[in-house]
């Protein structure tokens, strides 16, 4: 059994001994020697991500002006920051966007401006108080002129991301970048064999206090990210550090159409080998990370999944969806993954870069919950008509043609004998068989596969579905497949034209 300290590394790092590799490189070391014998070889891995990373921002002090104001709004370049704290603090969010500019300038470009050495035009407005009198301000301030400007991001280095598609039969926009129709593409995100929380699911080395690269700059995680949610595979990293330190080799604003603003955030995190079981944990290769291939076409947080897929299926350039060869793309980049795990690999070498143990561990076993909504979401059984006509399978067209023209229903759910769901026949399948002269059972013109849906599902997930089916009508069924209610494009229309 294999055991070492931080402060045994630490003094391998100092008398440069240390042997440090990349998370990429651990997959063949742990290969071909094991995991303990793996264990005694290396010291360090480092792991790397670069992608996109919303949940993130800069606190900014400005320092106070004469006569000193109490900034209730605050514009940088036209982009509003959050003030309500003290006097000149802001935090500056990445995805907020310019009040002129709209999605083409947000909180991202500003922080990169900063990063680049440009000046920002500060607006301020305040009512004014008898210590703070002055009620507007405008100037220009660089990052030099700041007294701190301090990177805190709620939400960064998800261990995995969904991968997204797009079902319907237009292009959509969204934080996983444009999704072309009728499955069209697939995009990604995340890291793989080089994601930090990938190379340490249990958080055995990753935690509260860890050093880490952050932007070029050495930085820390304060703690779990917001939507921490381990149980499921998707823990998230809240972290903190200099922008002063930082560079736009790592730090880079972002545009998505039709989305917004985002800031690309390259970040690597150490992990200590201090046991085999840890240096097992950093031999998970990209065939080792799966995720699911989730419907964005669903306009709901419960999108329908696909199918799972590994990293190592999604970098080949082509996944399998129902049987469609589909090109898929990465909204991350892997090779500015690498050079920032190598980067970190090479302080650690020259004794620039230090590894340090959690003052606490992250929990590893919690699931992040949905919103709790006040206000009712619209679901099928709010809507479906309960007096449904059905029709037997056994029964002729005939009895068919009469039932819709007698009750005006356009749509005859078929049972078989059990009451049981077996198919649904519509007006123009009677007229198409009277034009041929085919009065049989309605079972022989009858549509077998069924869309149907379920008494609990939203009504916006329905409604897509009969859009992507091409379909004005669906059955709804329970469990045991009895019809229960059936539900129309017309009912639909109308909900949404009493809401408007």
């Amino acid at each position: 059994m294999v055991k070492k300290t931080i402060h045994e590394i630490n003094g391998k790092i100092r008398d440069g001994s240390v042997n440090v590799v990349t998370a990429e490189e651990m997959v063949h070391i742990v290969g071909e020697l094991g995991a303990e014998e793996a264990a005694k070889e290396v010291d360090v891995v480092t792991t790397g991500t670069f992608g996109a990373m919303c949940s993130s921002g800069v606190w900014l002090n400005f320092g106070h002006s004469e006569p000193p104001i109490k900034m209730q709004k605050v514009f940088l370049n036209d982009v509003e920051a959050y003030t309500g704290v003290a006097a000149v603090d802001a935090f500056i969010g990445a995805t907020q966007i310019s009040e002129t500019l709209g999605m083409d300038y947000g909180g991202a470009h500003v922080i990169e401006d900063l990063i680049r050495g440009k000046s920002v035009h500060l607006h301020a407005m305040s009512h004014g108080t008898d210590c703070y009198p002055r009620k507007v301000l405008d100037t220009t301030l660089s990052l030099d002129d700041m007294n701190q400007a301090i990177m805190m991001n709620p939400r960064n280095a998800y261990q995995k991301y969904n991968a997204a598609t797009n079902s319907t039969r237009s292009t959509i926009h969204t934080y996983m970048g444009s999704l072309l129709p009728s499955f069209g593409n697939v995009t990604y995100s995340g890291a793989g064999v080089l994601s930090p929380l990938s190379n340490d699911p249990d958080y055995m080395t990753i935690g509260t206090g860890t050093r880490i690269f952050l932007g070029g700059a050495q930085g820390y995680i304060v703690g779990e990210g917001t939507q921490h949610s381990s149980g499921g595979g998707f823990g998230t990293l809240m972290v903190q550090g200099d922008l002063k330190k930082m560079s736009t080799d790592y730090i880079r604003a972002a545009n998505f159409t039709g989305y917004g603003t985002s800031l690309y955030v390259g970040m690597g995190v150490p992990i200590p080998i201090l046991n085999e079981q840890i240096a097992q944990a950093t031999a998970v290769s990209d065939a080792g990370v799966t995720t699911k291939i989730l419907d964005y076409g669903i306009p709901s947080r419960d999108r329908p999944a696909m199918r799972d897929v590994t990293y190592e299926e999604l970098r080949s350039g082509f996944v399998d969806i129902n049987g469609k060869e589909v090109p898929t793309s990465s909204l991350s980049s892997f090779k500015k993954s690498r050079i920032i795990a190598n980067e970190l690999k090479d302080w650690i070498a020259k004794g620039e870069f230090f590894v340090s143990m959690p003052v606490e561990r992250l929990p590893k076993d919690i699931s992040a919950k949905p919103m709790k909504q006040t206000e009712g979401i619209a679901i099928v059984s709010d809507i479906m008509a309960v007096n449904v006509v059905t029709i037997n399978k056994d029964a002729s067209v005939y009895d068919a043609a009469k039932i819709i023209q007698d009750t005006s229903f356009n749509h005859l759910p078929v049972l078989n004998d059990d009451k049981t769901l077996a198919g649904i026949i519509t007006a123009w399948d009677i007229a198409k068989a009277v034009s041929l002269n085919k009065f049989d059972l309605v079972e022989d013109i009858m549509t077998r596969k069924v869309i149907t849906s379920n008494a609990d599902e939203q009504v916006a997930v329905v409604a897509r579905r009969l859009d992507l089916n091409e379909v004005s009508a669906m059955p709804v069924i329970n469990k045991d497949r009895h019809v229960i209610g059936m539900i129309t494009s017309d009912d639909i229309s109308k909900l949404y034209a009493r809401r408007s």
